[in-house]
């Protein structure tokens, strides 16, 4: 049992007795094929245990990806001990605060954490990877249109049950085919792939990283577009905005608006779909709530554009 596995994993970090206390505290939030439990040996300092399979590829990339981000100064938990033949990880515990638990805190009070995001993500722009290290397959042309393929086939035909052939037209419509190409074009910088508010918490002020697995070479644009318009969330307009103004204060730079719509577009669709497809898992329900928020933030990205056309079919459907 993955439990008892991390169980083991910190009596032998720590050198303990099999009699000595171990009180666990299973974290259930998030969906990535791991075990992830708090351990708190009586004595010590608590850690995050981790105990993970290969249902997800990406899953082998924490510990070396961990690695390299804690090298180059990111904010991440540190590993304090792994064991690769178990598949079995303790890290620093940096405690339950992330930016999805402060939703309704103050603007002043979540400011700084959100500042410190983007410093994080604007570092990670400039930051050169060792050339022997695998990322996960980099978002090109091919990934973009699984993206969207997901998006139908998950949401639109397995939970919404839409009309196959209508989905099907819907999927092949030339304006999806062209964002992926225009996205497409350029992907050699690093992203997270999941920088949403349940990844990152809220640690001595500053905001630090977690869930970096599945990163690999893509846009800026997607992971500025995951915080701005993540559906956890719910950001105002109002909101939004701040957001962005921030991240131009922070980055020096204003995105391209058109750019960063599509990149809106794309990552809201892959939410969408994994909604859809984790939520009718037993005991996930709790990810289905959040599909008609997300439609409501995608109506407002593609408003007036060509996109609305293969999409609003689909976001009709959703009550």
């Amino acid at each position: 049992m993955p439990a008892d596995t991390l169980l083991t994993a910190v009596r032998t970090h720590l050198e303990l007795g099999p009699t000595h206390t171990c009180v666990m505290e299973p974290i259930t939030k998030g969906a990535s094929g791991r075990t992830i439990i708090r351990l708190k040996p009586e004595g010590f300092p608590t850690y995050i245990g981790i105990h993970y399979t290969m249902e997800r590829k990406d899953n082998a990339n924490y510990l070396p990806v961990s690695e390299f981000l804690r090298d180059a100064g990111f904010n991440v938990p540190e590993v304090l001990y792994d064991n690769p033949g178990r598949r079995v990880a303790l890290v620093e515990d940096l405690g339950d605060v992330d930016l999805l638990s402060m939703k309704d805190e103050p603007w002043e009070k979540r400011e700084p954490i959100y500042r410190s995001a983007f410093e994080q993500l604007d570092k990670l722009f400039y930051t050169r990877a060792p050339k022997d290290l695998e990322f996960q397959p980099e978002f090109d042309v091919a990934m973009y249109r699984w993206e969207q393929d997901y998006f139908f086939d998950q949401l639109a035909d397995e939970y919404l049950g839409m009309n196959p052939a209508i989905v099907d037209e819907l999927s092949e419509h030339p304006a999806l085919a062209q964002m992926a190409k225009d996205l497409g074009a350029s992907s050699r910088n690093l992203v997270h792939r999941d920088f949403q508010s349940q990844n990152i918490i809220a640690h001595d002020g500053k905001a630090w990283l977690i869930d970096f697995q599945g990163m690999r070479r893509g846009r800026q644009e997607y992971d500025l577009a995951s915080l701005i318009y993540d559906p956890y969330m719910n950001h105002s307009a109002e909101e939004q905005q701040k957001l962005l103004d921030l991240w131009e204060d922070v980055s020096e730079e204003e995105p391209i608006a058109p750019i960063l719509q599509k990149c809106a577009t794309q990552r809201l669709m892959q939410a969408m779909g994994a909604f859809a497809k984790i939520g009718r898992q037993p005991h996930q329900e709790w990810y289905l709530q959040h599909i008609p928020t997300a439609a409501t933030i995608l109506r407002g990205v593609i408003e007036g554009s060509d996109l609305e056309e293969p999409l609003l079919p689909v976001l009709d459907e959703i009550k």
